[in-house]
């Protein structure tokens, strides 16, 4: 097998086995184990919490003492086994812990994954961020597959989701022991605890501009939060009033339309970045996902499936075009040497801080407009999509960046 194989089935067990309960976990707490809102949003924001500090220490052991792709091994291992714990309790006390301690080791083999490859890749001479893009996009090919076969197979409220991320994740936990080594270098920069965790890159807040950024970065943490936790236990509860129609009989299927607009929409950030630069990228973005809440808002899976749809498509664009063009702003605003660390402060506000704020006060937001376990839906989405345009009217007015086209970005302050 060609190495650039074995990468492409690295990165797609690597996803499957997130997107095997991510979308439909909610779903299962809600309609199974009847948990409420606060509980559900709680327990997506245990990887919030996990993120804050476990990929750093993982990098750290990877970066130190054990070659990255038995640490990437390990970590699969252990979520898979908790995973399996978790799909036989039904108290809301044990799933919370097991939880969150399967989030501490799953988050960080997003990174590590990511470390894996590109060692491997390097180690061989070949070119890094031309063969990388093709082999990761296959992660989300595989994250859209554990979607459907969960929801083919009628798992999406059923533990059983739990225990098919468990299998692929032993499976990859072990496939990643197969991989070709790659062993501990030198910590770069000046190896301190500090440069480890990436806290070098908090000069960065020293910068107006950036300080809002970042803060930005973590509110719209928060709205991929929201989507993440309610989306599906949203559908389900048509179950009611609509129990033949194809969104309630298949809503991972529905869900995953997300996905898939997510990789098409990918492809048009080159066009749009050249044409109106990152602050409109940015402010699209936004907007964006004033519509995805707003279209749930209005949504149902009769009369008005064609919003659900639309609310689908539109997130491809509201989630790419943050995260990506982002990423991008990070990269041309902080210096070289403290690359790595800004890239890593990043995901920290927004996978981290912005992922726990998102999951729990959005738990909060969904128990305040239930009633006799009657939730208010159309209201419920109606204030996250308000609560994304406050960010949209103010975003232009404090954010100050001027794109001139076929010229580097220049800033105003």
């Amino acid at each position: 097998m060609s190495i650039r194989l074995r990468l492409i089935v690295m990165n797609f067990l690597e996803f499957f086995v997130w997107g095997s309960w991510l979308i439909s976990l909610g779903g299962y707490m809600f309609v199974t184990l009847k948990f409420t809102g606060t509980q559900v949003g709680s327990i997506y924001a245990t990887m919030g919490i996990a993120s804050l500090f476990m990929p750093s220490i993982m990098g750290i052991i990877a970066d130190r003492w054990i070659n990255a792709e038995r640490v990437l091994g390990l970590c699969h291992i252990i979520g898979a086994i908790l995973l399996i714990c978790a799909a036989q309790v039904k108290d809301y006390a044990w799933v919370y812990v097991l939880m969150l301690v399967n989030s501490m080791f799953y988050m960080p083999t997003i990174a590590l994954n990511n470390t894996v490859s590109y060692a491997v890749l390097e180690q061989r001479g070949l070119n890094i961020i031309k063969l990388f893009p093709p082999i990761r996009v296959w992660g989300t090919v595989g994250f859209i597959v554990a979607m459907w076969l969960v929801d083919i197979l009628h798992w999406t409220v059923s533990p059983m989701q739990l225990y098919v991320s468990a299998a692929s994740g032993l499976f990859l936990g072990i496939y990643a022991f197969t991989m070709p080594p790659c062993p501990p270098t030198k910590l770069k920069g000046d190896g301190s605890l500090l440069s480890s965790f990436g806290l070098d890159a908090l000069v960065l807040f020293k910068n107006r501009r950036m300080a809002i950024f970042f803060v930005f970065a973590m509110l719209l943490g928060a709205a991929l939060q929201i989507t993440n936790t309610f989306g599906e236990p949203f559908i389900h509860d048509f179950a009611a009033t609509y129990p033949d129609s194809f969104a309630v009989q298949h809503p991972s299927l529905l869900m995953s339309l997300s996905q898939i607009s997510e990789t098409l929409f990918i492809l048009t950030i080159p066009f749009f970045l050249s044409r109106f630069g990152i602050k409109r990228v940015m402010l699209i973005s936004i907007f964006a996902w004033v519509l995805r809440f707003g279209l749930f808002a209005v949504g149902n899976p009769v009369g008005g499936i064609f919003f659900l749809g639309l609310s689908m498509i539109i997130y491809g664009m509201a989630f790419d075009f943050f995260n990506i063009s982002g990423s991008l702003f990070v990269e041309k605003e902080a210096d070289h040497s403290i690359m790595a660390s800004a890239q890593g402060l990043f995901m920290f506000m927004t996978n981290g801080i912005g992922a726990f704020f998102g999951g729990t006060l959005s738990g909060w937001i969904v128990d305040y407009f239930t009633s006799d376990g009657i939730r208010d839906w159309p209201s419920i989405w109606l204030t996250f999509s308000g609560y994304a345009l406050v960010l949209g009217i103010i975003f232009p007015f404090v954010f100050n960046y001027k794109h001139e086209p076929n010229k580097l970005e220049t800033v105003k302050d």
